[in-house]
């Protein structure tokens, strides 16, 4: 998806590609079964373009983020806000300017 996200419409030879800049193991097959799945899912649309499927995001990379967020806090905290928030700060080392960031944010929610 990151990689549709980046070049807009693409075809699998071009997600290919660039999958294999990152890892040159990945295999013709498998990119198209990821593709197929994606497509399934209704992830990704797709028009034929000559002998190639041109695939474009059926949603946005911040609509995405917000979906799998919301499924994550529901299934994970059932929903709740602050016990993530707290499990994440309390098991995780957060350095001087990150917890100041959140402080901001925080602060500026409750204005």
């Amino acid at each position: 998806m990151k990689i549709i996200w980046a070049e807009g419409p693409a075809t699998a030879a071009t997600v290919l590609e660039r999958l294999r800049e990152q890892d040159p193991e990945w295999h013709p097959k498998t990119c198209k079964t990821l593709l197929g799945r994606l497509v399934r899912k209704g992830a990704l649309h797709y028009e034929e373009q000559g002998r190639a499927y041109l695939y474009r995001a059926a949603y946005s990379e911040a609509e995405c983020v917000a979906a799998v967020s919301e499924s994550f806090l529901q299934r994970v905290f059932g929903g709740g806000l602050k016990p993530m928030l707290a499990h994440f700060i309390e098991s995780r080392r957060l350095s001087a300017a990150e917890t100041k960031e959140l402080r901001r944010i925080l602060d500026d929610r409750g204005k």
